[in-house]
């Protein structure tokens, strides 16, 4: 018997599903399929994030960013970890650069 397993981001951290290939797309709408690049994908939807971060004063601040968010994180930013046989990426939400909406 197989379970699916739960991965919960801890502190500022984000759980990160990256793009395949076929869902990232230009601006104009042209598909870019994966024989032109085999770098790894810097786009993908945000699957869980951490409570968030404590300031100086020991306040938790929450993160900007949502379950279901689609978001552009830095190159080297991410811990990729497999669960389950899916890939993920862990980051912090620092190396997030933006949310795509």
């Amino acid at each position: 018997m197989s379970t699916k397993h739960t991965i919960i981001p801890l502190g500022d951290r984000v759980l990160v599903k990256p793009a395949t290939p076929e869902k990232i797309k230009t601006q104009s709408g042209i598909i870019i399929p994966d024989t032109v690049d085999k770098e790894k994908p810097e786009q993908g939807k945000v699957i869980a994030v951490g409570a968030g971060k404590r300031n100086d004063n020991g306040d938790l601040v929450p993160l900007q960013v949502k379950k279901g968010d689609m978001v552009v994180f830095s190159k080297y930013g991410p811990d990729e970890v497999t669960i389950d046989g899916e890939e993920y990426y862990i980051i912090r939400e620092e190396s997030l650069l933006a949310v795509i909406k």
